[in-house]
């Protein structure tokens, strides 16, 4: 089984806020499924409101983040048997959020 990331940015998910809570509803219907289903891994969404920052191998703490990277908006991992799940997975999150999905997969990694 293979680990995927489905995501979307904050700036995609352009809503009223009727439109908002439905969505909300939907999507968490969604991640109902998927727990139900075994395939849930973990998600969210970034607090924006918690600004990042940058730690060093020594514990330094910047209040920086890698140029290009900035993260926000919601995700889901979810564990699935191949490329075609995921993608039907991400399609069902794309309908109830109103808003496309990235898919990414994970590497494997043997000792994750």
């Amino acid at each position: 089984m293979t680990k995927y990331l489905i995501s979307f940015p904050s700036k995609a998910m352009v809503l009223t806020p009727e439109e908002l809570s439905i969505a909300f509803v939907e999507s968490h219907a969604v991640i109902e499924e998927a727990k139900a289903a075994g395939a849930y891994v973990f998600g969210g969404g970034i607090d924006e409101d918690v600004d990042p920052v940058l730690v060093s191998a020594d514990g330094t703490v910047s209040p920086e983040i890698y140029p290009g990277t900035e993260i926000n908006g919601g995700f889901a991992v979810l564990e699935l048997p191949n490329r075609k799940a995921a993608e039907e997975w991400a399609s069902k999150i794309a309908a109830a959020c109103r808003c496309s999905q990235e898919l990414r997969e994970f590497m494997f990694d043997p000792q994750s």
